[in-house]
């Protein structure tokens, strides 16, 4: 009997959350019985002395009986659309705001709210079923699965969270944009351009006037002025046109122009697509510089020695071609990022003219033309074998090509002393005899052979 009390009103401090409108009622009655309407004081027995009391709100056991679990929680996300979400955003706000400050049902509430909104961007911005490459007006699109670095859409200039938002990388011209702004792309990929054309603008900053550009933007056509109505011009000074601020961002680069004339090499102020087609040809050797401005030579030293250091590699070429120990060792691997280097020695690319002014090309490319000479000169006995001996004077050392004391005949490849060669005469002796051979071979036979 004592135990049937006990439960009673342990029942009764603990409202039941399946019924909570109609008050608390008997778990256990029959099918034709009524439950009389009692107050919870009228249905608690009067307890004997000495047993405790249940009633205590402040002692009372939480077992998760109280919890509502039929109700609707406050910024709960069952809704299918954007429409719903937006709504359910609102009420969640409008909670967050009724509820007391620093509470624990308020920052709930706010934890619910950034729920809301991460739904609701997933919504607008879809990950699922993306396909991870794109290939749209030359462009070649690569699904990023990075989602901590922070980008700039290249297309509407806004910032790409890369935790909740899918986006795109253009492996061509490093393009990045948000995956709902690739249908609005208009303009192709720069890499084709470098592909097709890859050669500079060496005008400097070849403006024309903003009247020739029917006052538009150059890339995208939209309605532009200098004084910033509707929106501000904004000029390139590698192409000299002008750009709205979402084509111009006021990128800076070394403008090939500028370089080549002036050994300028102050960054100024590009437009994006002028930025990534420079990004993209820094390193193709396309500039001639003994056609484009030969007196460049003349102001700048370090030009010459890159160039005496260029010469003496291509003639350290074919040793190395017909030695097996340099091909081994792949020595010619050591200007592997400046190809150009062992083909020519006329053509340099932006990237060499910036190492020549930083003073980085110059050291480096002597400690190479110093592995090459050592491994010519003193490891390798069949490079060795290859020598020249002076014909002029036949003393001294064993001659090389590349030594700072030689002359090379540009016709035999012959290999003199400098003074040698300059003092007896400006012909090559070597190139002398066989002219004299060719001229008795093809001289007529005298009366006497005839007969």
């Amino acid at each position: 009997m004592e135990y049937d009390e006990k439960l009673a009103r342990f029942r009764q401090a603990h409202l039941n959350p399946f019924n909570k409108q109609s008050g608390p009622r008997q778990h256990e009655q029959g099918p034709g019985e009524e439950v009389p309407d009692v107050t919870p004081e009228e249905a608690l027995p009067e307890l004997p002395p000495g047993e405790p009391e249940f009633r205590c709100p402040e002692r009372v056991m939480d077992l998760g009986l109280s919890e509502d679990h039929f109700s609707r929680p406050v910024g709960l996300f069952l809704a299918s659309d954007v429409q719903q979400l937006r709504q359910a955003i609102e009420e969640c706000k409008q909670v967050i705001l009724e509820l007391p400050e620093q509470s624990e049902k308020q920052k709930d509430a706010v934890v619910r709210l950034i729920h809301l909104r991460l739904k609701l961007q997933e919504l607008k911005d879809p990950n699922e079923d993306e396909p991870n490459i794109r290939v749209l007006l030359e462009h070649r699109f690569y699904k990023e699965k990075s989602k901590s670095v922070k980008q700039t859409c290249d297309k509407c200039n806004a910032i790409i969270w890369g935790l909740i938002q899918t986006w795109y990388t253009c492996t061509g011209c490093y393009y990045r944009c948000h995956s709902k702004c690739l249908n609005l792309i208009s303009k192709p990929c720069v890499s084709s351009k470098v592909s097709h054309q890859a050669e500079y603008e060496l005008n400097i900053c070849p403006e024309t006037g903003l009247d020739s550009q029917d006052y538009r933007c150059a890339e995208c056509r939209a309605p532009i002025s200098l004084r910033g109505v509707p929106s501000e011009a904004r000029q390139c000074d590698y192409t000299g046109q002008y750009y709205c601020s979402h084509c111009h961002w006021n990128d800076l680069a070394v403008i090939p122009a500028r370089v080549v004339h002036n050994w300028d090499f102050e960054p100024r102020k590009v437009s994006r697509c002028s930025m990534r087609y420079l990004a993209l040809m820094v390193s193709r050797p396309v500039l001639r510089l003994r056609e484009i401005n030969p007196l460049l030579f003349s102001y700048v030293e370090e030009l010459v020695e890159i160039r005496k250091l260029r010469q003496d590699i291509l003639l350290m070429k074919p040793y190395f071609i017909t030695c097996r120990e340099a091909m081994e060792a792949r020595l010619l691997l050591q200007l592997q990022d400046r190809q150009h280097f062992v083909e020519n020695d006329e053509m340099y690319s932006v990237q060499d003219l910036l190492d020549v002014h930083a003073g980085r090309l110059g050291c480096s490319l002597t400690e190479i033309h110093t592995l090459f000479a050592k491994h010519i000169k003193l490891d390798c006995e069949r490079c060795q074998a290859k020598g020249f001996v002076c014909e002029l004077c036949r003393e001294g050392d064993v001659l090389f090509p590349f030594d700072s004391h030689t002359s090379v005949c540009a016709d035999c490849s012959a290999v003199f002393h400098r003074d040698c060669y300059y003092d007896n005469s400006t012909t090559c002796p070597k190139c002398a005899r066989l002219s004299l051979r060719k001229q008795s071979l093809f001289q007529e036979p005298g009366p006497d052979v005839e007969a």
